[in-house]
């Protein structure tokens, strides 16, 4: 099945789901709240987001306590829907050597297999940085597609998606890029992990919502300003009621993950539920 076969199912599945109407602007029940987590459990901290009302965490990986952690999700009921795979920045999928790319990709599908072995359904990749003459876009782009590709019987074996971010890594800073760059590789096991804050200083998050369409997945949660970088939820000059908007219009239903502080996780999670309409 490839990724345009695979969207045209998704779409008819989500159809037969009762759909609020535009004018409720709600999201309860369709949006997941997590916030980022780790490599080993922590029974206070989880039992503290579940009384908060968090649906779940995202932790990270290779090297997360799989079991352990696993353990503790089923005790909190608080799933680990993912993880972020944490060498994509040091150990990049378009470094120059091949040697560095291959153990990138090996490093990928370890976290792939802990995200599978933990309950979680996909992994976080950066795919790598614009960085001189030797990591160019198009280095960026081709030599990452690569290695990904090799792990397109892994993902389908798993059942894990693998999402691709933009990180202000010099890569697909326009949303037509970002959108090309999934469609290039043609897999459904292959989609956007969107954080509406990281590419808010490239153009307004909405409008990459409604460029990237049903390729994104899941959402990072961030708010960026001109003025204070990143900041706050709600303090930033992200649009939420626009995203929210758009997020209507894709019909976005899955999780949405909280990258940042607010001062507090109880804080995270009223400002989550009133920008999110949850």
């Amino acid at each position: 099945m490839n990724r345009r076969k695979f969207l045209t199912t998704t779409t008819t599945s989500l159809a037969m789901v009762p759909f609020l109407s535009a004018k409720t602007h709600s999201f309860k029940d369709r949006i997941q709240k997590a916030v980022k987590f780790g490599t080993k459990p922590n029974e206070k901290q989880m039992q503290k987001l579940k009384d908060l009302g968090f649906d779940g965490i995202e932790g990270s990986g290779p090297g997360l306590q799989t079991e352990a952690m696993k353990k503790a999700c089923a005790k909190h009921s608080l799933p680990m829907h993912g993880l972020v795979y944490n060498k994509h920045w040091k150990v990049r999928l378009s470094d120059p050597n091949p040697k560095v790319r291959d153990e990138s990709r090996k490093g990928l599908a370890q976290a792939m297999r802990e995200a599978n072995g933990v309950g979680g359904k996909s992994v976080l990749l950066v795919p790598g940085r614009v960085k001189g003459s030797q990591e160019t876009h198009q280095h960026v782009w081709d030599r990452s597609s690569e290695q990904i590709r090799k792990l397109l019987p892994l993902a389908e074996e798993l059942k894990i998606h693998i999402l691709i971010e933009t990180v202000w890594n010099g890569f697909c800073y326009k949303p037509e890029q970002f959108r090309d760059y999934i469609d290039a590789i043609d897999s459904p096991w292959v989609q956007a992990y969107y954080d509406i804050g990281n590419m808010q200083k490239y153009g307004p998050s909405h409008e990459w919502i409604r460029v990237l369409g049903k390729r994104t997945l899941k959402l990072d949660v961030k708010d960026w300003g001109s003025k204070n970088g990143f900041c706050p939820l709600g303090q930033g000059d992200v649009d939420w009621k626009k995203v929210r908007h758009e997020l209507e219009q894709i019909e976005f239903k899955g999780w949405a993950t909280r990258e940042g502080s607010d001062g507090g996780v109880e804080n995270t999670a009223r400002l989550m539920n009133e920008l999110l309409a949850l």
